[in-house]
Formats: C-alpha cells, structure tokens, sequence
C-alpha cells in the first residue's frame, strides 16, 4: 500500500477526529444554527459523491452492457439501501428521542446508542473509500487517484459534524474533556480499518466493482434521507439546511470533476 493510498483511507477519519475535537473548543452543546448548516453541507457533499465517484463510475465499469449498463448500479444501490435500512432496524436512528425508544431513557443512554449507530453507519462509508482505491490500484480506467480523494474529502467533511454531536453531548453529562473526544474520535476509527480490509479483499473487490460503488452510493444516500435532511429541515430557520446542501453539492461536485 502506498503512502497515497494510506493519506487517502485516514482522511475520513480525520474528519471525525476534528469534529470530536469541538469539545476542546466549545462550551455545551453545538449551536443548533450551526449543526443545521453543517448537516445540509454534509448531505449535499454525500449526495454529489453518492453520483459522480460512485454510480457513475459503477455504470462505466460496467459499459459492456450497452444500454444495460445501468443494471449493476441499480442492483448494487438496492443492496446498499436495504442494507442500512436492516441497520436502522438493528440500532436506534440518530434522531430518536426518549418518547420513541422503549424502557428507562436518559441522555447518557441516547448518547451512547448514538455512538453505535454512527459507527455502524460509517462502516459503508469506508467500504466506498476501499473500493474506490481498490479500483485505483488495480489500474481501472474509470477510476483516479484524485477523484479517491475527492471521495475521501467529501466524507470527511460529512464526519466533522458526527464527531461533535457524539463528543459534545458526553462532555455535557460529566464525561471528561479526553474520554469525550476519544470515543467521538473512535466513533470514525471503522472507516479506515473497512477501507483497509477492503483493499486486501481486491481480487474478490475488483470483479464487482460496479455492485460495490453503487452499494456505497445506496448506503450513503440512505443515511442522507433518513438521518441528515430531517436533521437539517426541522425546527425554525429551516432554510439554512437546503441552501448549505446545494453549497456542498457544488463543491463536491467540482472536487470530483475538477480532481478526477
């Protein structure tokens, strides 16, 4: 593995580790304007990854078909989506609140199972990092150094939110300045260690590459409409979430054309 590739893998995780890193800086929890704003970036950010490094180079690898290239794409973006949609049945969503989940109920709890569903929930988005730089190694055409790392920022900048809504409400409930970092941090640690994993399955990843880009895509999707756009558009200044999404939109979108 080279030195690129590995920059390339701990990037998302850095993201997480500087959002977590809120709690150093921030007294209480995460102004709601702000998080409003950065969950619209993220999801728009996900949304043009979810497209430009992932479908349609799913659809590109898979060119042969002519004009049913589409199918892998399809197939593969099902997978991802009723695969979180089995996760989100499995862990609390990120959104549930006391009255909605079952027995004793205490912020502390809500916090930890909230801990759980993002780490579950970052493992897909790893797997995307891997699959892209799996690709990249394997010398396929369609896929770029730059446009891994496009991906690879994108997903950072989707974790810096995550790592503080994890650190800062411990830090609120007593939890230490370190510990509350450390477990919003480790919170993102899946990432790399998925993408990792994936890169050494290459000869099994290679093959089905088109099903594997267009999974991420669904998963990350799925996570953008079930978690992040309710999470930006309630409440009042509901306005600020769509258009920090169509910012991030942009940018992603620039970042994976300009770079791939």
């Amino acid at each position: 593995m080279t030195l690129e590739v590995f920059r390339g893998l701990m990037i998302p995780f850095l993201g997480t580790a500087l959002g977590a890193g809120c709690v150093f800086f921030m007294k209480g929890n995460m102004n709601r304007l702000v998080q409003k704003a950065l969950t619209g970036f993220a999801a728009g950010v996900m949304v043009a990854a979810s497209i430009w490094s992932l479908l349609i180079p799913a659809m590109d690898q898979a060119e042969s078909m002519g004009r049913l290239a589409f199918i892998p794409a399809a197939a593969g973006f099902w997978m991802g989506i009723l695969f979180l949609l089995l996760l989100d049945h499995i862990v609390p969503h990120l959104h549930m609140n006391c009255d909605q989940a079952e027995g004793p109920c205490t912020q502390l709890k809500k916090t930890t199972m909230l801990v759980l569903a993002v780490t579950l929930h970052n493992i897909p988005e790893g797997m995307a990092v891997g699959v892209v730089y799996a690709g990249w190694m394997a010398g396929e055409a369609e896929l770029s150094l730059m446009g891994a790392l496009a991906l690879s920022l994108g997903i950072a900048i989707q974790n810096f939110p995550e790592g503080a809504i994890i650190s800062m409400p411990l830090r609120s409930e007593g939890v230490g300045k370190g510990r509350a970092f450390l477990y919003g941090a480790l919170s993102g640690i899946v990432e790399p260690i998925g993408a990792f994993l994936t890169i050494m399955a290459a000869s099994l990843v290679v093959p089905a590459l088109p099903y594997l880009l267009s999974f991420a895509a669904g998963a990350m999707m799925y996570v953008v409409v079930e978690e992040l756009i309710p999470e930006m558009s309630e409440g009042e200044h509901s306005n600020i979430g769509p258009m920090l999404f169509a910012l991030g939109f942009t940018v992603m979108m620039a970042l994976d054309v300009a770079l791939g």
